[in-house]
Order: C-alpha cells, then sequence, then structure tokens
C-alpha cells in the first residue's frame, strides 16, 4: 500500500509540473483529499474550511520530514514557502465537510457529546469544532481519519508541534476514542 501511494504521489508530482494556476498546482492534493474538499479516501482528511494557520503548519512540517508520511513528504519537498501560504490559503477558501446524511446513533452521539465536554476539546478546537489559527478544524471530518489520529496521539506515534493532543488523549481508553471519532464526524 505504501509503494503504492509513493508512485501515486511521483505521477501526481509529475503531471502538476507544468501547472500555473493555484486550481492546476492543487489538484494532486485534491486527488486524495477531495476535489470538494471533502475526502472519499480512507483515512485521507478532508481539508475544506481547514484552518490556513494550520494547514501552513502541517504543509511545513511534511516538507521538512518533521511530520512522515512518505507521499505527502514527496509532494511537499519542492514546494516553497510561497506555495505553502497559497495552498493553505486555498484549502481555508474550501467548502467546509458535510456530516453523512444520517444522524447517528443517538446514545453514542451523546456519548460522544460529552466526552468532547468533559476533555475540553472545545476549548482549542472552538464550540463547534472548526478550529482556531493553528488548532485543526475536526468537525465533519472522516470518522476512520478521527479515529485513526486520536489513537496516533494516544499511543504517541502521531507528534504534533506540542504535546497538547497526547496529554488530552492519555486517559481517555479506546472505546471512548470510537464514541469520539463518531460524534466530531457527524455534528450538526
Amino acid at each position: 500500500m505504501r509503494k503504492t501511494m509513493t508512485m501515486l504521489a511521483f505521477a501526481l508530482i509529475a503531471a502538476s509540473a507544468n501547472a500555473q494556476t493555484i486550481e492546476q498546482r492543487i489538484a494532486p492534493c485534491l486527488a486524495c483529499h477531495g476535489e470538494n474538499g471533502q475526502s472519499q479516501t480512507e483515512n485521507t482528511p478532508s481539508l475544506g474550511a481547514q484552518q490556513a494557520s494550520y494547514a501552513l503548519i502541517q504543509l511545513f512540517m511534511f516538507r521538512e520530514k518533521l511530520r512522515v508520511f512518505e507521499p505527502m513528504n514527496e509532494i511537499a519537498k519542492p514546494l516553497t514557502d510561497d506555495d505553502l501560504r497559497q495552498f493553505s490559503d486555498f484549502f481555508a477558501k474550501m467548502p467546509k465537510p458535510a456530516p453523512p446524511a444520517e444522524n447517528g446513533d443517538p446514545a453514542r452521539m451523546q456519548r460522544g457529546q460529552a466526552l468532547v465536554q468533559q476533555h475540553r476539546c472545545d476549548s482549542c478546537h472552538n464550540l463547534d469544532l472548526s478550529g482556531k489559527e493553528n488548532v485543526p478544524r475536526i468537525a465533519n471530518q472522516r470518522e476512520d481519519y478521527l479515529a485513526k489520529t486520536l489513537a496516533e496521539y494516544k499511543d504517541n506515534t502521531r507528534h504534533g508541534y506540542d504535546a497538547s493532543m497526547a496529554d488530552v488523549m492519555a486517559p481517555i481508553p479506546p472505546a471512548q476514542i470510537a464514541d469520539l471519532a463518531y460524534y466530531i464526524a457527524r455534528m450538526r
């Protein structure tokens, strides 16, 4: 799978080498992250309405290999600082991801909402979990991506630019991670 993703990254880079407009240059990003800002690809985040400051930091981390995911490292490698800013601003202006059509299981939604309040997710991510500044939008993110990312923060295999998420996730058991991801993905 990783080899296939790396080959895809190289193909996308080659295809966009002569691109001129931001829309043409960002096409490789949207191939995985969703044309309309909402990813249809498993374990791949939606980028629509993502905070520009957060996206900029993440792209920089990928480019500098401070965050390692080979396809993203390869795609970000040739990007200039100006490119990173343009891409981040583009993502921020895309439409925000929509929640799934179904409302979700009421009991799981209630448990997830209680966990968001208990662990004060809304103190950094905003009341509607839309994010702010260098804190990401997590509302209506893909459930599989949220669960994966929260678990990685918990087991300390995903490193942010500070330790706050590892500290927040440390006391949360896996079953609660599933409820958090379920709720956050379905926020209305």
